[in-house]
């Protein structure tokens, strides 16, 4: 897809228009363009910009608006709940827990609510890879975040050896995404309460000036999904597209009335300028014969 809008070379993006590893934390936006403004002191100057930030980080101070963003745009991006969902990796020498058909899901009971509660074993999907994998959510997942990889190795050690005995063995790697300490990203996902509507969505995704947003939460169907974020960035991009044809045509229409005002006032009579003007639209009549001279040519 890159070769399609970018200059490359073997594979290679070679485009200099093509920027990575900048943050965004300025947008200053206008009725011309959009200025944005990145936490190294670079400046962009752009004609529209798609704004693709999670919910979480709208809700977040990371990128500022200037001006400010109205009162119905921030309180619609508040109305929407940030889900954290953190899968935990915890890799073993080898496989201790049952497998088989109807074995592949098993459940902790402890008296703290979502305590390291729902395991999941991999080797239905790649054989021999001696995998765990552990879901927390919301409150758990963000305390986990909060804490050392090693502290909750320790955790999952005591809650894994109290179901299986204490012969299972130390797990030799574990990895634990950070999705809400990311500052990138401070969410999973997005998650519209039920006492919600079609308004609040709506009102997340409208532009503001020049500036679009985009993103899984922007999408009415598919929210939270991944392919909702995909389908949302097409729909976004086909609107920017026709925003900008719409605004070549408003152009092309302004030239050619600053074209005809000086071609009317040298060459024609007035009378012959009336008669031109009724082939025109009503507004580029009010506009004409108000620099002509020529009231009567209005219909």
């Amino acid at each position: 897809m890159a070769e399609e809008f970018l200059f490359t070379s073997e594979v290679k993006i070679l485009d200099n228009r093509l920027k990575l590893n900048k943050v965004v934390r300025e947008l200053q936006h206008s009725r011309n363009g959009v200025t944005v403004k990145t936490e190294d002191g670079c400046v962009y100057e752009a004609d529209y910009v798609i704004l693709s930030a999670s919910i979480g980080v709208l809700q977040s101070d990371l990128i500022s608006f200037r001006p400010a963003l109205p009162r119905w745009k921030t309180e619609a991006i508040e109305k929407c709940d940030v889900m954290v969902y953190t899968k935990i990796f915890l890799k073993f020498p080898y496989k201790f827990w049952p497998c088989g058909p109807g074995k592949e899901f098993f459940i902790y009971a402890h008296e703290r609510r979502g305590y390291y509660t729902f395991w999941q074993h991999m080797e239905n999907a790649y054989p021999g890879s001696n995998i765990l994998v552990v879901t927390l959510t919301n409150d758990e997942s963000k305390r986990v975040e909060s804490q050392s990889d090693e502290e909750t190795l320790k955790e999952a050690m005591v809650v894994l050896r109290d179901m299986f005995g204490t012969e299972v063995p130390n797990a030799t790697d574990i990895l634990v995404p950070r999705w809400w300490k990311n500052r990138f990203q401070r969410c999973s996902y997005s998650n519209y309460p039920m006492i919600s509507n079609n308004q609040v969505i709506n009102d997340i995704k409208a532009p503001i000036g020049r500036i679009f947003f985009t993103g899984e939460h922007t999408s009415e169907r598919f929210n939270g999904y991944v392919h909702g974020g995909y389908l949302a960035g097409i729909d976004t991009g086909e609107t920017v597209v026709e925003e900008i044809r719409r605004d070549e045509r408003q152009k092309d229409k302004q030239n050619q009335n600053f074209l005809l005002e000086p071609l009317l006032a040298l060459t024609l009579t007035q009378a012959d300028a009336v008669s031109s003007l009724h082939k025109c639209d009503v507004p580029t009549q009010l506009y004409l014969s108000s620099k002509l001279g020529i009231p009567e040519a209005i219909l």
